[in-house]
């Protein structure tokens, strides 16, 4: 299941790599919350801090993040992804990996991102995804969980065109608060958006912020 699920993500990615990165270059000029949500993030582990951006697709998270003086590295599992990532910020660490498997010492980091990038793993991998958070993070290391709210999966089917299909899970930020709280986080905030027309979006967002 783990490798079918991590086959298809990273084939759905690869697809779509540079569609994707256009139109989401300049997301956040629309979404003042989600830019203040990451601004918190960056005050709370603080100037120089060293965090993980999970699954960071293009860079552009990675890039705000370093921006607003973090040390930053970007993982994520499609190669496409990086090499865009990789040429957009070009002083920037960017590497090829799971989430689930991450090649970090225990403790290392002081913040950890997954900015809509835990809505391709699977339910029953949710509890080792946020026990790895946790391994990776220090005592009162910081982290922010972004995804969409709801009980129904969307399916995407031909994005742009591109032969590929792949779920998009919604989930209940009081379900993802309990797991978290279960893997050894406390969860410090709960902020949820509706959605935007204007943004095309069909389902409200939600961000949880914890510690290890």
């Amino acid at each position: 299941m783990t490798a079918d699920f991590i086959a298809a993500t990273r084939t759905f990615y690869d697809a779509i790599a540079s569609d994707y990165a256009d139109r989401f270059r300049s997301e956040f000029a629309d979404r003042p919350v989600e830019r203040a949500m990451l601004d918190v993030f960056a005050e709370l582990v603080g100037p120089g801090a060293e965090v993980a951006d999970l699954g960071c697709g293009p860079g552009r998270v990675t890039g705000r993040l370093a921006a607003l003086g973090l040390s930053v590295f970007g993982l994520d599992l499609s190669e496409s992804m990086l090499a865009i990532a990789r040429r957009e910020n070009p002083g920037l660490r960017f590497v090829q990996g799971s989430m689930l498997e991450l090649e970090v010492a225990d403790g290392a980091l002081d913040g950890v991102l997954c900015w809509y990038s835990s809505i391709h793993t699977p339910d029953d991998r949710l509890p080792s995804l946020f026990q790895e958070f946790r391994r990776v993070l220090r005592p009162g290391g910081h982290l922010l969980l972004a995804f969409q709210a709801g009980d129904v999966a969307r399916r995407h089917t031909n994005p742009w065109g591109h032969p590929v299909t792949l779920d998009f899970e919604r989930r209940r930020p009081e379900a993802m608060t309990g797991l978290l709280t279960e893997a050894g986080f406390t969860v410090r905030s709960t902020t949820v958006r509706q959605p935007d027309a204007r943004l095309e979006e069909t389902s409200p967002q939600a961000f949880l912020m914890a510690t290890a």
